[in-house]
């Protein structure tokens, strides 16, 4: 089954985990030896560090391959992929490293599993430089179902910086292929809702702050909608350690989902940590694209992956978008192209139409 090992420099364009996460992923999926070089280059610790490490190690896992060079530091993998297989995986950062990062470089392994599989994962649920396990649930979930399958995620416990400690159970069955999307129709905004929270310590009084301080915030650029953010104390035996943080969610008419977030940190008040999201969510809703910035680069290896034509409306790309776009071009040679969306009424914005002619990959086990 193994081909051409195929070599890929882990310190271009974002040059972060993704690259490693997108790759490791569609080598698995698509049965391609690889090599991974220069991995995280340029950060200021260079090289693998927790969370990866645990992320390839499920992807070994998830397919009996072999992992050479795979270390705390390490700048320099290889990896020879076998058959998915289903079943129980468990992935332990033993950090705060994000459960939800665990969950993309794993879930589009699974979708072409022979049987369904349940993945345990260990770290933190809501940790920054990740998504949230809210955000994964409010909108990555029903977003990314509309390629045709359904998991299930059930929060056991939940995690924050320094000391993780967090638990997600995520059951999901295989499916044959992926159907193309159509991202392209924003509609308007029809409702506002979110939660902020407060862990461990932490008193309840900073989460009402929170919630406040974004409602006075979107209030001021959306009048007409209710704002409906619910303070939420994470109940002792559902979160370890100390956290507190808040997630905004916009919904549209044509079903489209936009989010901001924001968490605390040591010495940044309750009022600011609201702004921070409500201005987040503010900015993905200015730009008239269909996803927020978040979620584009997320759609990528499923728009490779997808049986058709699969098109999203966006704002400004981000680097990570470009880096996943190029890493899904080299290994699965699914056409992407990138243009300005020609649209009336976004000529005063950057929008832009992101195309994507996906392989039509085929679960073998069906």
């Amino acid at each position: 089954m193994a081909g051409q090992r195929v070599d890929i420099d882990g310190s271009i364009m974002e040059g972060g985990g993704q690259i490693l996460r997108v790759s490791t992923a569609l080598s698995c999926l698509l049965g391609l030896p690889l090599r991974v070089q220069k991995i995280r280059a340029g950060r200021s610790t260079p090289g693998l560090r927790p969370q990866h490490l645990s992320g390839l190690e499920m992807i070994r896992d998830l397919c009996d391959g072999q992992l050479e060079g795979a270390e705390i530091g390490s700048t320099e993998i290889a990896f020879t992929p076998e058959k998915i297989k289903g079943g129980t995986h468990t992935a332990d950062t033993k950090t705060a490293g994000s459960v939800c990062l665990l969950l993309q470089v794993s879930m589009p392994c699974v979708l072409f599993a022979a049987s369904p599989s349940e993945l345990r994962l260990k770290g933190g649920t809501n940790a920054e430089m990740a998504p949230q396990i809210d955000y994964t649930l409010m909108v990555f979930k029903p977003i990314v179902e509309k390629f045709g399958f359904k998991f299930d995620c059930d929060v056991k416990m939940r995690g924050y910086y320094p000391k993780g400690g967090g638990e997600v159970i995520v059951r999901m069955s295989p499916l044959k292929q992926l159907n193309p999307i159509n991202l392209t129709d924003r509609g308007t905004v029809t409702k506002i809702y979110g939660r902020t929270f407060v862990a461990g310590v932490l008193p309840f009084k900073i989460a009402k702050d929170m919630a406040a301080a974004a409602v006075r915030c979107i209030r001021k650029e959306i009048r007409d909608l209710y704002v409906n953010i619910q303070p939420v104390q994470e109940p002792k035996e559902q979160a370890f350690g100390n956290g507190n943080g808040i997630i905004i969610v916009a919904e549209t008419s044509t079903g489209c989902l936009f989010a901001g977030s924001s968490l605390g940190k040591r010495g940044i008040s309750a009022d600011k940590v609201g702004i921070e999201a409500a201005e987040m969510l503010l900015g993905n809703l200015r730009h008239g694209g269909a996803v927020d910035e978040y979620l584009q680069d997320q759609l990528i290896i499923f728009m490779a992956l997808a049986n058709g034509v699969s098109r999203v409306k966006t704002g400004p790309i981000t680097l990570h978008t470009q880096t996943a776009i190029h890493f899904a071009e080299q290994l699965t040679k699914a056409k992407f192209t990138v243009k300005k969306s020609e649209d009336e009424d976004d000529s005063s914005k950057e929008t832009h139409i992101i195309e994507c002619q996906g392989i039509g990959m085929t679960n073998p086990h069906f």
